[in-house]
Order: structure tokens, then sequence, then C-alpha cells
């Protein structure tokens, strides 16, 4: 485990309820590895699709993920109830740094903390980068730390 302060939930600025599944365990009964990228990609896709900012069908750009990490503290293994807090920690001219904390529970502080970054780019093209659009750029402006 890291020598890593472990954040906090005020260190997010939003959350989603994740409910672990059995099959998210793995061998030693904990989850998997695998399963917290999982997590990261369903607290960004959702925040993105609830806020309006990205629509599946019709948005003209598309987030690609080109970098993503993680660092544990604490085991979670299912049943437990996983908390997803999101910030943004740079909004760049075609990319965003999303970073996710892993909650167990009612815990209050992180037993994961990980990041993606997306990189922004034309749908029917998928290899340029694009500025961001105003909509994501205002969506994600509120979950911005300094």
């Amino acid at each position: 485990m890291s020598e890593r302060k472990r954040p906090g939930r005020a260190d997010y600025r939003h959350f989603l309820e994740i409910p672990t599944r059995w099959g998210d365990n793995d061998a030693y009964v904990h989850i998997n590895n695998t399963v917290y990228y999982s997590f990261f990609d369903t607290v960004v896709s959702r925040f993105l699709l609830e806020s309006g900012a990205i629509d599946l069908r019709t948005s003209e750009v598309i987030g690609v993920v080109v970098e993503t990490g993680c660092r544990y503290f604490a085991p979670v293994s299912y049943p437990d109830l996983v908390t997803a807090g999101l910030r943004v920690t740079r909004i760049g001219n075609t990319s965003i740094r999303y970073e996710i904390g892993i909650f167990r529970n009612r815990e209050e502080q992180a037993s994961a903390e990980g990041h993606f970054i997306h990189v922004y780019v034309d749908r029917d093209t998928q290899t340029r980068p694009t500025p961001l659009p105003r909509a994501l750029r205002e969506a994600v402006a509120p979950l911005l730390t300094g």
C-alpha cells in the first residue's frame, strides 16, 4: 500500500454510489484491480452524460483515455458500497484531467485514488484532438480544484 496521504471526501466535488458485485472480488476476496478502472470510467461517464456535456449519439467530440493510473490504500470487498468522488485538476484546450477517489461504505478516507486524462477528438476521425466544446468546459468547471 502507498505511503502517500489518503485523500478524504472533502477533496472531491461530485459523488456517485456504485454497488459492488460478487464477481468483482478476486481469488484474494477483495475487489480486483481492474474493477477500479471501471469505477473511474463510470463516475466520469455518468457525470458527463447527466450534465448534458456529452451525448453518446450526437456529440461532435468524444473523449479518449490517453493516461490512467491508480493508487491503492485499503481493500474493498463485495458486498461493500463504493462511493466514487470526482474532481478535475486540469482543463486544457483539448484535454481534461479527472481525479477519482474510491471510498468504502461510509469511510471518510479513500481506499484508492486514480486519474483519467481524456483528450477530446473529432467523433468522425477519432484521431485529431479538438478544442473542448463550451458546454463541456462549463459542465466540468465546478469540479475544478486548485
